[in-house]
């Protein structure tokens, strides 16, 4: 019964009748890939159905993926809100800081050790992203700073240590802090900012911060294929999605195009066109 057809309709039937999107459509097609790989695996059999399974495709999507990002300027705003003068304050501070610095996803961020620091010439921190790939990122100058300060602070006897960077005290009992935690504080901090920078979009949420570290590097200069290894994407389609969103790097980059002597038709005046003679007008339309 598992034939190329009968796994496309059940992928149309996601899609058209259950109102799935493309990208939960894929996914599916994926896992019952995977299923039928392993069972290929197990039995030698299972290579027919699996075999079957590689003519149905995968689906692209209509329309490219939209993403939201801050501007630099509501970044500066956001992270200056929390008090840093109060302890609470203070973490709230440096987690936005190094959560920017970084490009990491929240769970990353969660997850970092204070052995997970490595100083020096060259600082930085090993980050644990999904699917258990590590990658190594360099800390800015200014971040070490606000790391050693925090430090301090929250870790005053400990630098190198298998303990949670950022935590609470629950019970009297030091535990990771959590995800709902960040959310939390980064809606308060969003709101209270959003009075005096318009640019701080509605929903404050973790992943924009890593939206817009990497789309600001990208409108620097950096390479794609380096924004790409910063954020730990597996494949460079996934990043490019900041290529595509950038019209502004896009504006720039024909301006300066056109600034260099390449001409552009827009650059004519509209004057030459004008042609107010009566007699040449019939000319041109053929009439004498």
């Amino acid at each position: 019964m598992l034939t190329a057809e009968t796994i496309s309709e059940f992928l149309d039937f996601l899609e058209n009748d259950r109102g799935c999107s493309i990208t939960t459509r894929n996914n599916r097609l994926a896992a019952i890939r995977a299923f039928l790989k392993y069972a290929a695996d197990m039995d030698v059999t299972a290579v027919a159905f699996l075999t079957e399974m590689k003519k149905v495709p995968v689906k692209k999507p209509n329309t490219i993926e939209l993403i939201e990002y801050m501007s630099e300027a509501a970044v500066t705003a956001l992270i200056a809100e929390p008090d840093a003068s109060t302890s609470k304050g203070l973490r709230d501070r440096f987690f936005m800081i190094l959560m920017y610095d970084t490009g990491a996803r929240v769970q990353e961020m969660l997850d970092i050790k204070l052995d997970d620091f490595r100083y020096g010439k060259t600082p930085t921190v090993t980050l644990n992203g999904k699917r258990n790939k590590i990658r190594t990122v360099p800390l800015m100058d200014k971040t070490i700073a606000h790391l050693k300060h925090y430090l301090n602070v929250y870790h005053p006897d400990i630098k190198d240590d298998d303990r949670p960077l950022f935590y609470s005290i629950i019970n009297e009992q030091m535990n990771p802090l959590s995800d709902d935690c960040v959310r939390k504080f980064l809606n308060k901090y969003g709101a209270a900012a959003r009075k005096h920078c318009l640019e701080i979009p509605e929903n404050v949420h973790p992943h924009l911060f890593r939206h817009s570290r990497a789309m600001h590097l990208y409108q620097h200069g950096m390479d794609l294929t380096l924004v790409q290894q910063w954020l730990g994407h597996g494949n460079l389609e996934t990043t490019l999605v900041y290529a595509h969103a950038d019209t502004e790097h896009k504006r720039r980059a024909i301006e300066t195009a056109t600034s260099n002597g390449i001409e552009s038709p827009i650059n004519i005046s509209p004057k030459r066109f004008i042609v107010n003679d009566d007699n040449t007008l019939k000319r041109l339309a053929g009439l004498k």
